[in-house]
């Protein structure tokens, strides 16, 4: 079995896909080790295991919205895609969304995943509580107000699978999608801040070289106004795709038409199947308030850059509490790099590019391709030691746990593992 891009073949020796929470609990409390899968999207080993894999499609694909408590149960299997849509017949909407609406919320929540926008925090904070099944095959549901809440949403898998969760929601509201063109490098970086907070969400697209931005797409609220240049950047005249040359049938509507957020936030339709493979993807995540200077220090690579990437994406993101969250107590700018599926000639450079992000104490994104070893954690992240003892107390014999967390959490795998 392998992950979504296909450069991952996972290590289990069993796979199991439960129709109940109960076969899940049972299949956890009788496993030495185990970890859930939802869509397969991460690029490197965080959800890997040498033992038995649960997958949670087969689950029951609940979606029951309370508007007393303005909140949504799923369960955790269930994709963004069928969870908007549900809810968007019903009148809400949740904050935000991933570029792809076709990952898992589980997954997707434990990683870290989010969209863009300064006011907008990641997809975690919309958690209100959550179902995990413990090592022991226990099932809990934790609340805001339970002390490893904030441990457990952001958890990497490490802390118990998740079966369900409870989201908030708002009202349905409306968007609109622009795409402007050839934003100067020397006023994106003068004027970063200001240019990223011109739109409810905006995404910068790049390769870092020349003089100017190829792409920045603004999604717009239905009170905003559209903006028809930014900072020397003009409107496209027809509908864009990330990737030059690229056919835009599959991205979500631009040039200012009115439509849905579940329509606008992402930017493919829900609708279109991705591929699977074809790329990579890494992702840093640093100070709002050191964008310039890292954004330098990217493109001091770009020739070295250029023969391994397909595209970089630039967004930015909210604070939140969550202790493993790349955004804890953190205004943040993430630098997404979608590469050409070159894996080993991508890995030998991705220590050149991380060292270049580390004056500005950059976090990887947890799903995506990083060198682990390049990163004091510890000094990353003020409540990881705390973490990594809620990680002890909870798996002390080390179900949960893979090489990568043993990496991550800097302790030797327990015994037989």
């Amino acid at each position: 079995m392998k992950n979504w891009a296909g450069n991952l073949q996972y290590s289990s020796v069993a796979v199991h896909r439960p129709s109940s929470v109960s076969e899940v609990q049972e299949l956890v409390a009788n496993a030495s080790r185990v970890k859930a899968l939802g869509s397969r999207h991460s690029f490197n080993t965080v959800a890997d295991t040498s033992g038995t894999h649960i997958l949670l499609e087969a689950l029951p694909q609940e979606i029951t919205l309370s508007e007393d408590r303005k909140t949504v149960k799923v369960s955790g299997g269930i994709s963004y895609g069928a969870l908007c849509r549900a809810i968007e017949q019903q009148g809400y909407a949740i904050h935000n969304l991933a570029s792809l609406p076709h990952i898992s919320v589980a997954g997707a929540i434990q990683t870290g995943t989010h969209g863009s926008g300064v006011k907008n925090p990641s997809l975690a904070e919309a958690v209100m509580r959550l179902d995990v099944v413990r090592a022991s095959g226990e099932l809990v549901t934790l609340t805001r107000d339970d002390p490893e809440f904030a441990a457990t949403v952001v958890g990497l898998g490490a802390m118990g699978i998740v079966t369900g969760l409870e989201l908030a929601v708002r009202p349905s509201f409306g968007m609109r999608q622009r795409v402007l063109t050839g934003l100067p490098w020397d006023r994106a970086l003068a004027d970063f801040e200001t240019i990223a907070s011109s739109a409810y969400s905006v995404s910068f697209f790049t390769d870092y070289s020349g003089d100017s931005i190829p792409q920045v797409w603004l999604k717009a609220l239905g009170t905003e106004a559209a903006l028809p240049d930014l900072f020397g950047a003009t409107a496209a005249p027809a509908a864009l795709h990330p990737l030059p040359g690229m056919s835009a049938e599959n991205c979500t509507i631009q040039l200012d038409e009115p439509g849905k957020w579940l329509d606008r936030l992402p930017h493919f339709r829900h609708e279109f199947t991705p591929s699977n493979g074809e790329e990579l993807q890494s992702e840093f995540i640093l100070p709002l308030t050191d964008a310039p200077a890292a954004l330098q220090a990217v493109r001091a690579l770009a020739d070295k850059l250029a023969p391994l990437l397909f595209v970089s994406e630039i967004r930015t993101i909210a604070a939140d509490e969550f202790w493993l969250s790349p955004f804890y107590q953190q205004q943040s700018v993430a630098l997404h790099f979608t590469w050409k599926p070159l894996q080993s000639e991508v890995e030998a450079f991705l220590p050149e590019l991380e060292r270049s992000l580390q004056p500005f104490s950059s976090r990887p994104h947890w799903g995506k391709l990083f060198t682990p070893s390049l990163y004091d954690f510890a000094a990353l992240y003020p409540r990881f030691e705390d973490f990594r003892a809620l990680v002890e107390a909870n798996d002390p014999q080390g179900k949960f746990r893979n090489g990568l967390l043993d990496s991550v959490l800097g302790v030797a795998a327990p015994a037989g593992k």
